[in-house]
C-alpha cells in the first residue's frame, strides 16, 4: 500500500501534557493545515504535494485524532473545546518559529480554524474553510433533512459510555459508515489515507476524543460562540468558505450569509463535489487556495 505524505517531515511536542503530532514540509510562507472528522492530517494527500511548491505546510492532527494525544473528558468539556485545540494549533506553528500564517481546514478543523482566528487575530494572515457553516448557526437552524444527513452531531453528543462502547466496537465500520454514507460513498478516498483513518479510529481513547470534540461543540464552543456575537467580535482577516454542491451544508443553509455574519470580509462559492473537497475534488481545490493564499505573499 502507498504510504501517504511519507515525504513530509513528522513532528511532535507537548502543550500542557497533551501530545500535538503532524508533519511538515515545503518552502514559502507558512500554511497550517487542518483536518475534519472522521479523519487525520492523511486528508490532504492530494494537494499537499503541489502546495509544499509555494507554502511551507504545517499539518497537525487535532487532539483526540490522528496520533495527536486523547486527553481525558471532563465536566465542561474544556479539554475538547475548539479553543483548547486552536491553542494546540497555536503551539505547533511556534514550535516551528511561525508567528504569523494563513490557515487551510476542514469541517472540524475550521472550526478550530474559526476559534483561532477569533483568538488570535494577530497569528492568522488569512483562511480558508471547507464545508462548514459558524456552528451556532448550524445548530440553531437545524432542520430535518440536516438531522438525517448529519445524524452523528446528535449521536457523538450523547452521554458516555454509549457512544464511544458503540464506536469502540468496530472503529472501522463507523469510519466507513460516516465516510461512506456521503455523495460519493467510499470511492474518493485513496486505500492509504483510507487506512489511516481506520488505524487511527482504532487507537485507545480515539471514541472518547471523537465524542468530546462533539460534545465541546454542543456547548462551551457554542458559549465562546456567544460570547464573541455579545461583545460585536468578527474575524477581521480574509476570509474564503468553500464547500460541495452536493453535501449537506450548501443544501441546509445559506453558507456565505451566515459567514458574513461572523467576518467582515468573506468571499466564496460551491465546488462540484460533496464534503470531502480535498479528496474528491483536490484539482478545484487548488484553483481556489493558491491565488487565496499567494496573495498574501504578494501583499
Amino acid at each position: 500500500m502507498r504510504p501517504v505524505l511519507n515525504t513530509f517531515q513528522t513532528f511532535e511536542l507537548q502543550r500542557d501534557g497533551v501530545r500535538v503530532h503532524g508533519r511538515i514540509g515545503g518552502r514559502g510562507t507558512p500554511l497550517l493545515m487542518l483536518h475534519g472528522h472522521p479523519q487525520t492530517h492523511a486528508m490532504w494527500h492530494r494537494v499537499a504535494p503541489q502546495l509544499a511548491a509555494h507554502f511551507t505546510l504545517v499539518m497537525v492532527d487535532l487532539r483526540g485524532y490522528g496520533d495527536s494525544g486523547r486527553p481525558p473528558a471532563d465536566a465542561d468539556h474544556h479539554n475538547y473545546s475548539k479553543r483548547a485545540m486552536a491553542q494546540d494549533a497555536l503551539a505547533a506553528m511556534a514550535h516551528h518559529g511561525f508567528g504569523r500564517f494563513g490557515v487551510l481546514a476542514h469541517d472540524r478543523g475550521a472550526r478550530v480554524a474559526h476559534r483561532l482566528a477569533m483568538d488570535h487575530p494577530e497569528a492568522v494572515s488569512r483562511l480558508l474553510l471547507l464545508d462548514i457553516a459558524p456552528t451556532l448557526a448550524m445548530y440553531a437552524q437545524t432542520s430535518d433533512a440536516f438531522a438525517r444527513a448529519y445524524w452523528h452531531w446528535f449521536f457523538l453528543i450523547q452521554p458516555p459510555p454509549l457512544p464511544e462502547a458503540l464506536i469502540e466496537a468496530d472503529p472501522a465500520r463507523y469510519v466507513r459508515s460516516v465516510m461512506g454514507a456521503r455523495h460519493a460513498g467510499l470511492a474518493p478516498f485513496a486505500p492509504g489515507a483510507l487506512a489511516e483513518y481506520e488505524r487511527c479510529a482504532a487507537l485507545p481513547g480515539t471514541a472518547t476524543g471523537i465524542c468530546e470534540d462533539y460534545r465541546a461543540s454542543a456547548t462551551i464552543d457554542l458559549v465562546h460562540d456567544r460570547e464573541d456575537i455579545a461583545a460585536g467580535r468578527r474575524l477581521t482577516q480574509p476570509l474564503c468558505v468553500l464547500w460541495g454542491e452536493h453535501g449537506a451544508v450548501g443544501r441546509c443553509f445559506d453558507v456565505p450569509a451566515l459567514w458574513r455574519e461572523r467576518a467582515l470580509q468573506v468571499q466564496g462559492h460551491s465546488l462540484p463535489c460533496g464534503h470531502y473537497i480535498a479528496e474528491e475534488a483536490p484539482e478545484a481545490l487548488l484553483r481556489e487556495s493558491l491565488p487565496f493564499f499567494l496573495q498574501e505573499t504578494r501583499s
